[in-house]
């Protein structure tokens, strides 16, 4: 068993860029889950959720269904965007997940990763993800709506009157800049995209399998770096 040298804490980290309105970032994150429970270190793990937006210059938010604004961006028919819909819902659903793209209302997700990253200077960074994610693909909420945003950072556990005061103003906005500058710096042009302790990067929604893998690969090579013994 790899035991971590003294003073190393967290050993491993992983930096996770995603949009909450991404279908396989959702799927993405369940996966993950499942590979870090499987993890035979998963308590020494430090999560750290990035800011990405699909659509940064995007309205805050927008008319129409999600499958018209598909078939307009990629080319398809209505017909086939409706396909691809039902096939990730099918993918959704294998990972626990009720996706209800139909009801989905395209937003510009500017404001919600400032939320998550006020959420995640209290501690609270994962569950905010996990609520806006699960509110924009099972609930339809309108993330580009403040008072949508305000009620589901009352549901993360945020105080009303501070998340009132970052809608207001431009706080966090730097932080979802450094995120996505750093992005751009890595190479990372789609999401989710997860950066294990800085590197080792695996883009997609991959299986459980490889990131549980690529999770093992980076602790071996960090319990080397610090003189750990086997």
């Amino acid at each position: 068993m790899i035991r971590v040298a003294p003073g190393v804490d967290p050993p491993v980290r992983i930096d996770i860029w995603s949009d909450v309105v991404c279908p396989w970032c959702y799927i993405g994150k369940r996966r993950f889950e499942t590979a870090l429970g499987r993890f035979e270190h998963a308590a020494d793990v430090e999560v750290v959720w990035r800011s990405f937006e699909l659509d940064p210059a995007g309205p805050r938010q927008r008319d129409g269904h999600l499958v018209d604004l598909l078939a307009a961006k990629y080319g398809m028919s209505r017909e086939e965007a409706e396909a691809a819909n039902a096939r990730v819902t099918a993918l959704a659903a294998d990972e626990g997940l009720a996706y209800r793209l139909e009801a989905a209302r395209p937003a510009n997700t500017f404001d919600a990763h400032r939320l998550i990253h006020l959420a995640a200077s209290r501690g609270l960074g994962g569950r905010a993800k996990e609520t806006f994610l699960a509110a924009y693909f099972t609930e339809g909420a309108a993330l580009g709506d403040r008072d949508t945003l305000a009620g589901l950072a009352a549901r993360v556990g945020l105080d009303a009157e501070e998340v009132a005061a970052v809608l207001d103003s431009d706080a966090f906005a730097a932080d979802v800049r450094v995120d996505e500058q750093e992005a751009h710096q890595l190479g990372v042009t789609g999401v989710p995209c997860f950066v294990i302790d800085g590197r080792f990067a695996v883009a997609g929604a991959q299986s459980p399998e490889l990131l549980l893998q690529a999770m093992r690969r980076v602790w071996a090579l960090a319990a080397d770096a610090t003189g750990a013994v086997g």
